[in-house]
Parts: C-alpha cells; sequence; structure tokens
C-alpha cells in the first residue's frame, strides 16, 4: 500500500507557524515512506475564502519546500457531498432537525444547569411528518445530523497510542447546515474515501471529530470500515506554556519570511519541537525525513519560542555553502560578496539581509567611531607600520605583534581600537580573516580618518 497523507487548510487567512507544523509532519511521514503528498483546501465556506489566501498557501509551502503531488478544491466538489448527503438521507443516519440556534442553546444551558453533558437529545427523531411540515411551513429548513450508532469507538492512535469512546457520550453531528452548506465532518469524509487516503495526521484537537468520522466512513463505506491509520500530535505552546493566540500575523509565515527567517530554520525546528530530538540546524528536508518518526513525538505539549527560531536561523547560515545561498543573494544588493566573502561574514549573519551591511563594512563606509586622544595616537603608530605588501590570514597577527612590542598595549587595549577603526564594530569575524578583505588601502584610509571624542 502506498503512503498516502493530505494537508488541508482552509483558504481563510494566512498559514501560521501551527499550519506549517502540520503540514511539515505530513510530508516528512510521506517522503519518509516513500509516499504521496496532497494538498487540499478546504473552502468550502464560500464567504470566508478568498483566493488570495489560497495563492499565498501555495506560495507559502513552496518557499517550504513542502512540494505537493496532487491538489484539490472542496469547493468543486459540492456534487460529491450532495451524493453522499442523498445516500445517508436513504439509509436513515442522516436526519433532519428543526430547532432554531437559540433553541438549541437554551437546551444546552439546560443540560448543563443539571450537571447533564451538553448533548443532543434526539428530539428530532421523534418529530412525526406533520411535526416536520408545520416547521416547515413556519419558514423553517432543518439541519441535517448522522445518528451515531450506540458503542465503542476505539483506534491504535500513531502518537497517542489506543484511544476509546463511548457513542453515548458524543453528540450526533451536524453535517448540513440549515442554509445547505456542508460541513467539514461530512466533506473531508468524503474527500478522504474518494483521494484513498491511508494516514491522517492532524492536531490533537481533532480527536473527537476521528471518532464520530470513524462512524461516518464506514457508513459511507457499505458499512465497512475503512482501512485509514490515525496520529493526532500534540498542538504547539508559546514560550511560556500557554496556547498559541489565534491572532497569529506575527507568526504567518509571510511574516516570517519577510522578517529574513530561512525556510529550513523553520523546518529544522517545526521538525524536531514535541519528540525527542535534538533541535538542530539542517540543510535539506530529506536529511530531516531521515530521522522522522512519529514514535519519537512526545504527550506534552511542545513550547514554540520566536527567540530560538531566530537562534537557528543564525546557526542555519554558519553551515551554509556559498553554492546554497549565491542563489538568493541575486535579489540583494551584494555584488561584491564572492564565496570568500560569505565564508568569512556567514558566522554573524542573523538574517540574509544582514549581508548589506557586511557588504558595506567591508567595501564602503562603516559607522564612523570616536576615539580618545591616547587610542588616536596609538592609531597613528598602527598607520605607520602597516604592511603594505602579501596581505593575507597572517597579515594581522604579524602586524598586532609588532604593535604590541612597540606600544606595550595587549589584550583589549590593543586589539579593540584596530577593529572599531576598521569596521565600525566591537565585535564580528576574526580581524586575520577580515582584514585581507578590507585590503590595504582601505584599513589605511580608516585608520587616518578617526574621529576625536
Amino acid at each position: 500500500m502506498t503512503v498516502k497523507v493530505r494537508f488541508a487548510p482552509s483558504p481563510t487567512g494566512l498559514l501560521h507557524i501551527g499550519n506549517a507544523r502540520a503540514a511539515l509532519i505530513n510530508w516528512l511521514f510521506a517522503y519518509r515512506h516513500g509516499g504521496h503528498f496532497m494538498l487540499r483546501l478546504d473552502d468550502t465556506d464560500l464567504e470566508r475564502s478568498e483566493e488570495r489566501f489560497a495563492q499565498a498557501i501555495q506560495t507559502d509551502l513552496a518557499w517550504l519546500g513542502l512540494r505537493h503531488h496532487s491538489f484539490a478544491k472542496q469547493s468543486e466538489r459540492f456534487d460529491h457531498y450532495h451524493q453522499a448527503m442523498q445516500g445517508l438521507i436513504k439509509s436513515g443516519r442522516l436526519y433532519p432537525c428543526y430547532e432554531t440556534p437559540e433553541e438549541l442553546d437554551f437546551k444546552r444551558k439546560r443540560q448543563l444547569a443539571k450537571g447533564e453533558p451538553p448533548i443532543y437529545d434526539r428530539a428530532a427523531l421523534k418529530l412525526t411528518a406533520i411535526e416536520k411540515q408545520a416547521f416547515e411551513e413556519q419558514g423553517r429548513t432543518p439541519h441535517w445530523r448522522f445518528q451515531l450508532e450506540s458503542g465503542v469507538i476505539n483506534w491504535h492512535d500513531l502518537v497517542r497510542g489506543d484511544v476509546e469512546f463511548h457513542s453515548n457520550h458524543l453528540s450526533d453531528p451536524v453535517l448540513v447546515r440549515a442554509d445547505g452548506a456542508y460541513l467539514y465532518t461530512l466533506t473531508s469524509v468524503v474527500d478522504d474515501i474518494d483521494f484513498a487516503i491511508t494516514h491522517i495526521l492532524r492536531g490533537e484537537d481533532h480527536v473527537t471529530n476521528t471518532a464520530v468520522q470513524i462512524q461516518l466512513f464506514a457508513a459511507l463505506n457499505n458499512n465497512q470500515p475503512v482501512d485509514i491509520a490515525f496520529g493526532h500530535t500534540t498542538l504547539l505552546m508559546d514560550a511560556r506554556g500557554q496556547a498559541l493566540s489565534k491572532r497569529l500575523g506575527s507568526l504567518s509565515l509571510q511574516s516570517l519570511r519577510e522578517s529574513g527567517i530561512e525556510p529550513m530554520a523553520i523546518n529544522s525546528l517545526l521538525a524536531r519541537l514535541g519528540t525527542s530530538l535534538p533541535t538542530e540546524p539542517c540543510l535539506s528536508l530529506e536529511t530531516l525525513a531521515s530521522h522522522f518518526d512519529l514514535d519519537s513525538f512526545s504527550r506534552t505539549p511542545p513550547r514554540f519560542d520566536e527567540q530560538e527560531l531566530t537562534h537557528l536561523n543564525h546557526k542555519l547560515f554558519q553551515i551554509m555553502s556559498y553554492d546554497q545561498v549565491k542563489g538568493q543573494l541575486v535579489h540583494l544588493n551584494t555584488a561584491q560578496v564572492t564565496e570568500a566573502v560569505w565564508l568569512v561574514i556567514r558566522g554573524n549573519l542573523h538574517t540574509l539581509g544582514d549581508i548589506e551591511t557586511w557588504q558595506k563594512i567591508l567595501f564602503g563606509e562603516p559607522e564612523p567611531v570616536v576615539f580618545s586622544s591616547e587610542d588616536q595616537d596609538f592609531l597613528k603608530q598602527a598607520v605607520s607600520c602597516l604592511p603594505e605588501n602579501h596581505w593575507n590570514q597572517d597579515t594581522w597577527g604579524q602586524w598586532t605583534q609588532y604593535l604590541k612590542e612597540m606600544t606595550n598595549r595587549k589584550g583589549k587595549m590593543l586589539f579593540m581600537p584596530l577593529r572599531q577603526a576598521l569596521t565600525g564594530l566591537d565585535h564580528g569575524p576574526e580581524m586575520k580573516e577580515l582584514l585581507p578583505l578590507i585590503g590595504y588601502q582601505q584599513a589605511k584610509a580608516r585608520l587616518e580618518k578617526t574621529k576625536l571624542a
């Protein structure tokens, strides 16, 4: 059996970090098993679904490298859902209910006040044909509920282990609203059957849905169970252990991309969150997939920390070769950044945009630093003995050793004024590597151009 999974977002907003984790888990699982990854847009909510979000979802997934093998839109499959609805009505498993939202809310409040679970009482099953006709003459249109069969619903979850529900503790789910809209519970099952999905991997907020859908799968498959495996991962928490806010604008993939976060930094973090494996920068999805195993996922909700993502982004650059990044440099004003430059500065990058800053430091005009008179005298001495020829990684050591003997300066007092005068910074790559890139003429000019405090 070929493994086939699906990622099924609704195009009602931008993908956020939680969506990305669900997509990545499915993609890695499919790749690990030589399987098929499907992108399905759950866009039956025609009022809220927008084409711009549908396009953004595909752009974001492609940016992450999560390319799909097949694609579908639920808005193009209404005839399939109608057919399934009619079949369930014919079999007696789907029944019309005429309560208004206000009446249902009143029922729930009464049940809660009595200490009872807010489960639908199936009053609609007791309606006579005359009573139904009376409701319709009042202008009421029914919503449709799926009648659950009494008994235990169980499955072996790929993450949670053995899971069990008793259907008597569940409400008959609404599959079709009074306005005729098909709800997720129905459309998802119809699609999973039609597209031969073998594994459904999603968040633990869908566990109850799975219990209901297992019966629905059977009802739509001539009362035979469908061979689908389920896995429910814990949901992401924020750095303080609180549920991630639904307002995730700052954590949308689009905003993270615009802030300079690399896609493989996101993939590297999300692939390991909630598992027993260490989080470390990884340069390819294929490598991540080779270590991916649902058995490594914990039942403890993982914490997502933006600072950890930023740090991982920084660490990723340290292992990226020039060939892996030069395609992105085309879109930046970084013509002077050669492979030699990249190898020197990559360990000091937090985002790729920082390259422009380092190009300015190396080949333009760095920020001026104000020096004391003592340091200015020292820098004049430094200029006087600055070697003119044969610059390489040994030049810095030879030059500073000579200055140390000449001035009796050492440590920070020796090195810091030189670094500040040459780069405008008090930190950065090793000066033995930077100095040959700056070159004699620029180094001499910068040492001579210092400002007095």
